[in-house]
């Protein structure tokens, strides 16, 4: 199983719409990707703020797929929808990395 971490960087002029991402953009991925995409989960900051060091994202989204290839066979038809939503909820540039999951309980 792979893990693909979408992280939205934090600083002074960084906005986030929390209920926005939660309620409408991460169940139309889901949505769009269909059986590509297990599940996803997603991540807000405890804090917000350039002065938080602890902080360096202010929220992330994880889908999680059976492979590389599946997520790119769900992901890809979308892309241009999925990419086009973004500005609805942040003014940040995601940061895109997918990793294998090794350990899951």
């Amino acid at each position: 199983m792979i893990k693909v971490s979408v992280m939205y960087p934090n600083g002074p002029d960084a906005h986030f719409d929390d209920a926005y991402y939660r309620d409408r953009h991460m169940p139309m991925v889901k949505q769009l990707m269909g059986d590509y995409c297990k599940f996803y989960t997603v991540d807000k900051a405890l804090a917000k703020g350039a002065s938080d060091p602890n902080a360096p994202y202010i929220a992330m989204g994880h889908l999680f797929c059976d492979s590389v290839e599946s997520f790119q066979a769900g992901f890809g038809p979308h892309t241009k929808e999925i990419m086009g939503d973004i500005p609805n909820y942040t003014n940040q540039t995601p940061v895109v990395q997918i990793s294998e999951v090794v350990v899951g309980q």
